[in-house]
């Protein structure tokens, strides 16, 4: 092993390295112990249709920070990895294969050879999300990994399913779904995504069967009038009050139909008549059940008109609409147009616009599941992190309907009913019957659908830990702790996990829902394919390292919330990790002798007795602070404080002034000091390390195994870091006189160098300082002299007991506690600052005119408002105080010049 760092960072050297010492080794699998608390998070399992993406990489690297947080403190931690298998994505990706590939479609190969291609797309697609997993360094448990088609997770589908039939919550009926066209399935209410979009009412006149004038009537879908069953009107619209009871005319198809008075049509909308079409729409469905109409169906599964649309028929939807469109203008039914922004209900998957249809289905009944859900929440058994986003949660249980759970696929879990050909009775089974158990016969078939993805994954938290089975896993993990997930898939999936944990478990799924926002493009658009602005994660990675994006994602978010994805943050993260690597390089060289011998060090047992120097407790007591600061934020999820606090204490505490101060004691003759430096160094870039490990765990753990103990972590894996600690915070280690001391130093160091950088002054040139302290604070600036005296390359500090002991011709800084002075002889060039001030008492005065321009102005002044007056005032009086200045100064620096 080399015996120091490379001399420069390059993630690619050593990240895949690292992460296979760690898998080999059982660094991530999560044992029983019963002498220590369990912390589980189940992975939100990835589609296997493709790759990971940002959103991905977001996700997961939240979780791995909490997890490797967690193992840190002495949980035995487990996160738990899989894979979803995506019914209607991976169907479409499967099927559209077999079409490129074999010229063919499903339905020619057969159910089985189907399924046997698309077994082998699971298992291609899904071994590469695995290790693409991998290279952003999650830790997950792989040897638990589950797949939701797995044995375990089907027999626990097909139990759920038996369980909630048997209780009455699952039944079939012929309800309006939501079709998709395109995948020829049915969807759910929460896998239609609503989009508006500009779009056209028609207002058609059905003429009344009497012979009367009949009633107006706006649509969005024309299309759909071949299915009118009736006019509804609302029972306190006075406008229509005599037509109730009686009937009109569809027009051109010469239909009556019945005008029905009913409390869905709003009398402020549109003419203040619908036409009900239950066949088409769910408002309608409801409209005809309470009026107990007749339902029928006019488009077809493939979005075609039927035979009820007459001549239209086969066309397709659209078509219909402008054909008919144009028919019913040309015999004059059409009254009027209105372009108007329309809700469209589109497909989560492919984007087809879904059509309302009758259809023989599979239903939950959602009341009874959805009020223990409520309650949980309410009560506090489950909390959403942000707390807003508990009233989305509660928002979408108190509104739910019905969930459709059946899909016309072929992938993914099969119905679990079972029908005799020769009887037709039905039977719901976990396992196929082998005869019916009506007639005895053995002519059975299986349900020919298979259910909602969603189904299954509403099984997730407990059927990945064996459940239905009462196993070691399931009563030693489950609950789990947290649910860490983008607050898109809330309706889809972090609801149906809580009422159906609630109903089998009888116990929450998770305490917390850790809801963070999406990865968006510089622009703050959404990543799509579409707009081909998608990030890919592995590029990101090969380009900046794991490290890097890991701590770009996780610092730049807040929960909740959305965040943009800028290289310039992404090149920060890598340029701190950079700076930890070159700080450490350079304490690991002054830890070890020339045959890479680890020094003699201190022994710091025992702080308080430690002949240790003020900057020793100084970064102790940083460090210490950190340590309570980042646990504390960790604890509350706001990952991002506790990652910008592990920045800010290695780059600007540790590096930044740590090293520079100690460097002079590290190369100095006292070997007893030189011990008391290095014991310090190694301790506080530990305790470090293990603070950012959970952000940075690549580059935390190869540093360390060049560390005192860490360099045995090849011949004993319980050295990694991985397997190390989480550091406490200790109210001994706090030395408050000590940080007064070097934080007034520190203050003063920093007003010394912006003068500089003020008055261009280069670093290098020796400088003398006054110092002007309040009262008693200039015991605490004496003790810093050696510090400002080395840091801001300060050659005299003279004290001065008043403002008549500091020199006439200064520039001068306020700190919290002192005023410090530097002789302008010393700083000053005096040829340049004459320059500069002529410049900036040409720019004040011309601000001064251009202002009292404005204040002259009559017009302005009659016409602008008082605030706007008051504030050029202000304007004035600013600018004439700053030129003063400037004019003051420009006099004693002629002077000088002369």
């Amino acid at each position: 092993m080399e015996k120091n760092l490379a001399k420069t960072y390059d993630p690619k050297s050593f990240e895949d390295r690292i992460y296979e010492m760690w898998e080999k080794s059982g660094a991530f699998r999560a044992e029983r112990d019963p002498d220590k608390k369990p912390f589980t998070i189940v992975m939100p399992p990835p589609n296997i249709t493709g790759q990971l993406h940002m959103g991905h990489a977001l996700d997961q690297t939240l979780q791995d920070v909490l997890t490797r947080f967690k193992r840190l403190q002495g949980y035995s931690a487990l996160w738990l990895p899989g894979s979803d298998h995506a019914s209607i994505a991976t169907e479409v990706k499967v099927v559209n294969r077999i079409r490129e590939e074999e010229g063919l479609e499903k339905e020619d190969l057969g159910r089985e050879e189907f399924l046997k291609r698309a077994w082998a797309w699971k298992e291609e697609f899904g071994g590469k999300i695995t290790k693409q997993c991998r290279k952003l360094g999650d830790s997950c448990d792989w040897s638990r990994e589950r797949f939701t088609m797995d044995e375990g997770c089907s027999r626990a589908v097909n139990h759920f399913f038996v369980q909630l039939y048997n209780k009455g919550l699952i039944y079939k009926g012929n309800r309006l779904i939501n079709w998709c066209p395109e995948c020829g399935t049915s969807l759910s209410d929460a896998e239609v995504e609503h989009e508006d979009r500009n779009g056209m009412y028609w207002y058609f006149r059905y003429p009344a069967a009497d012979g009367g004038e009949g009633i107006v009537v706006a649509t969005s879908r024309p299309e759909t009038m071949f299915g009118d069953v009736a006019i509804a009107v609302h029972p306190d619209d006075e406008r229509y009050r005599e037509m109730v009871g009686k009937k009109v005319i569809l027009p051109l198809v010469g239909r009556e139909i019945p005008v029905v008075a009913d409390p869905y049509p709003d009398p402020e909308k549109g003419t203040g008549a619908v036409k009900i079409t239950p066949a088409h729409d769910p408002n309608d469905f409801e409209v005809g059940q309470r009026h107990d109409l007749e339902n029928l169906s006019c488009i077809d599964p493939d979005a075609t008109m039927n035979s009820l649309a007459g001549k239209y028929e086969g066309m397709d939807r659209y078509e219909c609409r402008k054909a008919w469109v144009k028919d019913l203008d040309e015999a004059g039914y059409l009254v009027r147009t209105e372009e108007k922004v329309i809700p469209v209900g589109e497909c989560y998957r492919c984007g087809t616009v879904v059509e309302p249809m009758l259809s023989d289905q599979w239903f939950v009944k959602m009341d009874q599941l959805a009020k223990p859900a409520i309650e949980a929440a309410k009560k506090g058994e489950l909390i959403h992190v942000p707390e807003r986003f508990e009233k989305t949660y509660l928002r979408w249980l108190e509104e739910i309907r019905d969930w459709c759970i059946s899909r016309q696929l072929w992938w993914g879990h099969r119905i679990p009913a079972y029908y005799c050909q020769d009887c037709g009775e039905l039977m719901v089974a976990e396992t196929a019957p082998d005869k019916c158990s009506k007639c005895g016969g053995a002519n059975i078939k299986q349900d020919e659908d298979v259910l909602d993805t969603w189904f299954s994954s509403a099984l997730w938290p407990f059927s990945t830990l064996g459940w239905p089975e009462e196993t070691e896993d399931f009563k030693y993990f489950y609950p789990t702790d947290v649910l860490v997930t983008g607050y898109d898939i809330i309706f889809f999936w972090v609801v149906r996990m809580v009422f159906s944990a609630l109903e089998t478990t009888g116990k929450v799924p998770f305490k917390y829902v850790y809801v963070h926002g999406l990865v968006r493009d510089a622009q703050g658009r959404k990543m799509s394919k579409s707009l081909g602005n998608g990030i890919d994660p592995l590029e990101i990675i090969d380009q900046y390292g794991a490290d890097a994006l890991r701590f770009m994602l996780t610092t730049g978010i807040t929960p909740g919330n959305d965040m943009r994805f800028k290289t310039d943050r992404l090149e920060s993260a890598r340029n701190f990790a950079n700076k930890l690597w070159n700080a450490s390089r350079f304490v690991i060289m002054n830890l070890q002798d020339d045959d890479g011998d680890f020094r003699k060090m201190a022994d710091l047992t025992d702080l308080k007795a430690a002949a240790l120097r003020d900057e020793d407790k100084w970064i102790i007591s940083r460090v210490n602070d950190a340590v309570r600061y980042i646990t504390e934020t960790m604890e509350k999820f706001d990952l991002a404080l506790a990652g910008q606090r592990a920045y800010d204490l290695i780059w600007n505490e540790f590096c930044d002034w740590y090293i520079e101060i100690v460097k002079g004691r590290l190369y100095g003759d006292d070997e007893t000091d030189k011990q008391i430096a290095r014991a310090v160094l190694v301790r506080v870039l530990k305790d470090m390390l293990r603070l950012l490990h959970p952000f940075m765990p690549y580059i935390t753990e190869e540093i360390w195994t060049y560390l005192p103990k860490g360099r045995a972590a090849k011949d004993n894996p319980d050295n990694f870091l991985i397997k190390e600690r989480w550091p406490l915070y200790d109210e001994a280690l706090t030395f408050p006189e000590e940080a007064e001391k070097l934080e007034m130093a520190m203050d003063i160091i920093r007003s010394i160098r912006n003068i500089r950088a003020e008055a261009d002054a280069a670093p290098s040139r020796k400088l003398r300082a006054v110092m002007l302290c309040a009262d008693g604070k200039e015991p605490v600036v004496r003790a810093g002299v050696r510090y400002i005296e080395n840091l801001a390359n300060i050659t005299e500090i003279i004290f001065a007991a008043s403002k008549a002991d500091v020199p006439e011709e200064v520039m001068s800084a306020v700190v919290d506690g002192a005023e410090v002075f530097i002789p302008l002889d010393d700083i000053m060039d005096y040829e340049a600052e004459l320059d500069r001030l002529k410049k900036e008492k040409k720019k004040l005065e011309s601000e001064v005119k251009r202002v009292d321009g404005k204040l002259s102005n009559e017009g302005f002044i009659s016409k602008a408002p008082e605030k706007v007056i008051n504030e050029e005032k202000a304007k004035k009086v600013k600018y004439e105080e700053m030129l003063a200045k400037v004019c003051e100064r420009l006099a004693l620096v002629e002077k000088k010049v002369k």
